[in-house]
């Protein structure tokens, strides 16, 4: 019986000891932690050393060492340090001076990247880098290995997007000119505006990359095979306010065409933009060089030209030099933060693709307003050669004299009766 009620008073201590340390230790460093627990361990007495060792979780060897220290009344080791000189044990590359060389030998074939960064990385794990080390007949763990990479410049990184392709000689330029188009238009207190389509969604129960908060075990049901089904695609195209923060989205069902692009721009102006800036006639416009607002499509022009006519508004286009169409503002400031609040979703109707960029927000402040287009855009519109240099010789089209084909700029008022396609 007596040993019985031993038992459970020791139980009861060491789980007040646990709770003692577990609030405690981590804000101790190594000697603190030693000297702390040695100290408990020599007031309990006969079974301390034990009892204290398996209640903080550590080698009863440590407890000892703290005991020996203070009933050795040593002198305090110096400022800073936590172990005399010559204790604990000595690092691997100290031990296996060849470490570090059989280690860079395994990863160098692996380096990849910009050789002008100070980076470098791996695609080994600290788990098979170390086996493979042991291997060899070096005896080392991947704790080490890691500590090993980061002191030889490695870390983890992951893919970025970076090759571009073959750069413009001028592309430097061109973003110069974009950045004073922008600073002027802004300066004078006109729109400037960041254009692009999203990519195309799938409409339906199909999967949405992403993950959600949802009942455990309860994952939403979709489809297995990512066929078109009778709802068809969705068509995001937007547009992004730099001076506003706001976007605006036209979510069409049909083909996505410069009618369709400039048609969204339209909506935007007669909705949001001409209450925005009341007193704006500029209007410019940023965009990349490709899809249906590419700088070699003519429809793109026309419609432009039309639009521009119809507002009021002189229109300036500037477009991101070739291979840098992910330098577009609305990428980031906009697309980026709708697929955010619609991942793990399946989207599966038109209204729920409106609703769920209409909800976009961000800390920043960042609004988004979203329009279903129903309208119908066909494809395969011709431009001739006539109604361009129509648009050219009568000053509706007029190319800037830097890049003339990246920037140009459409004005109203002009002779538009009889420019046919």
């Amino acid at each position: 019986m007596g040993c019985l009620a031993f038992v459970v008073v020791m139980d009861v201590t060491e789980s007040s000891l646990r709770l003692k340390y577990e609030a405690v230790l981590g804000l101790l460093d190594e000697r603190s932690r030693r000297l702390v627990l040695g100290a408990e361990a020599r007031w309990i007495g006969h079974g301390g050393i034990a009892l204290v060792a398996r209640a903080a979780g550590v080698d009863a060897k440590t407890v000892a060492a703290g005991v020996d220290e203070i009933d050795g009344g040593r002198d305090p080791l110096p400022s800073g340090r936590v172990r005399r000189p010559g204790a604990g044990r000595r690092r691997v590359e100290e031990t296996d001076p060849r470490m570090v060389e059989a280690l860079l030998a395994l990863v160098e074939p692996a380096r990849r990247g910009d050789p002008m960064s100070r980076l470098c990385w791996t695609n080994l794990s600290t788990r098979h880098l170390a086996a493979e080390l042991r291997q060899l007949g070096h005896h080392v763990g991947r704790s080490a290995v890691g500590r090993l990479l980061k002191a030889n410049g490695f870390s983890l990184q992951a893919n970025t997007k970076t090759i571009e392709g073959s750069a413009h000689p001028d592309r430097d330029q061109q973003f110069a000119y974009l950045a004073a188009q922008i600073a002027e238009h802004q300066g004078a207190g006109d729109p400037v505006i960041s254009v692009d389509t999203k990519k195309k969604e799938l409409v339906g129960q199909y999967k949405n990359n992403g993950l959600e908060w949802a009942p455990a075990g309860c994952p939403r049901r979709v489809n297995v095979h990512d066929f078109k089904g009778p709802l068809g695609k969705a068509n995001p195209y937007g547009i992004y306010d730099l001076a506003a923060n706001s976007g605006f989205v036209a979510v069409g069902t049909d083909h996505d065409t410069p009618a369709f692009a400039v048609n969204t721009i339209r909506t935007w102006w007669n909705t949001t933009g001409q209450e925005t800036y009341p007193g704006a006639t500029r209007l410019l416009i940023t965009a990349d060089g490709g899809g249906s607002n590419g700088y070699r499509v003519r429809s793109w022009k026309t419609e432009l030209a039309a639009f521009a006519e119809e507002s009021g508004l002189q229109v300036t286009v500037s477009h991101l030099p070739p291979g840098t169409s992910k330098w577009n503002k609305i990428e980031h400031r906009l697309f980026s933060h709708i697929s955010m609040n619609w991942r793990g979703r399946p989207l599966s109707s038109h209204e729920v693709i409106v609703n769920s960029i209409t909800a976009t927000t961000t800390s920043t402040g960042l609004t988004v307003d979203a329009v279903l287009d129903p309208g119908l855009y066909p494809t395969g519109v011709k431009i001739s050669d006539k109604h361009m240099r129509h648009l050219e010789d009568t000053g509706i089209w007029r190319r800037h004299e830097w890049h003339g084909e990246w920037n140009y700029t459409l004005h109203p008022g002009r002779d538009l009766i009889g420019v046919a396609a």
